[in-house]
């Protein structure tokens, strides 16, 4: 089910289906870039069990980290919503930008001028090489839904961001959203 064509800014939800793949169960991903030559994305509701402090110490923050995706987990990236305090910030939509110069970043969250509403950490990233987002919604893999949260999405609680959203698409998916996440434990 394609409910819209992918672009930067828009949201990937896993369908219920993806139950093997343990870097892509029950995700949600913003996507970042879209082109012909591919795509790139960040998982948003898949937090790891550190925060910012535990990997740059010189950071004083305990922002929590999530897994971006299986790409590069030994990187760290990061989105924000303030580019006019983070130089070469690159737009994604919708007032969220990806990256920039991280001395600033690292200096202006030490003076109290980021807080975790305004930036989320990611080890690793989500990508796709040329057309395979594509065949993966052909194969029903995604559901592609507006970013409706805009630039507040840095602020959301992921813990059950996975089941809103099937809950908002509705129909069948409200069934599947109160599944189990191992249906064969239930």
């Amino acid at each position: 089910m394609i409910s819209m064509l992918p672009k930067k800014g828009c949201l990937l939800v896993a369908e219920p289906t993806i139950l093997n793949d343990m870097s892509f169960n029950r995700s949600v991903i913003l996507l970042t870039e879209h082109t012909k030559d591919g795509s790139v994305g960040f998982i948003l509701n898949k937090p790891l069990s550190y925060s910012i402090n535990d990997l740059i110490p010189e950071i004083d923050a305990n922002f929590m980290v999530y897994n971006g995706g299986p790409v590069e987990q030994d990187n760290l990236y990061f989105l924000h919503n303030v580019p006019e305090l983070i130089p070469e910030s690159v737009e994604i939509s919708y007032g969220l930008y990806w990256g920039g110069d991280f001395e600033s970043t690292k200096n202006l969250i030490n003076e109290g001028k980021i807080s975790k509403e305004n930036i989320r950490f990611f080890l690793g990233y989500s990508g796709w090489d040329t057309n395979q987002l594509e065949e993966e919604l052909e194969d029903n893999s995604w559901i592609i839904v507006e970013n409706e949260l805009k630039n507040k999405i840095i602020a959301k609680n992921s813990q059950n961001f996975w089941k809103e959203k099937l809950n908002e698409i509705g129909g069948e998916y409200i069934y599947f959203s109160n599944s189990p996440e191992n249906p064969t434990l239930n």
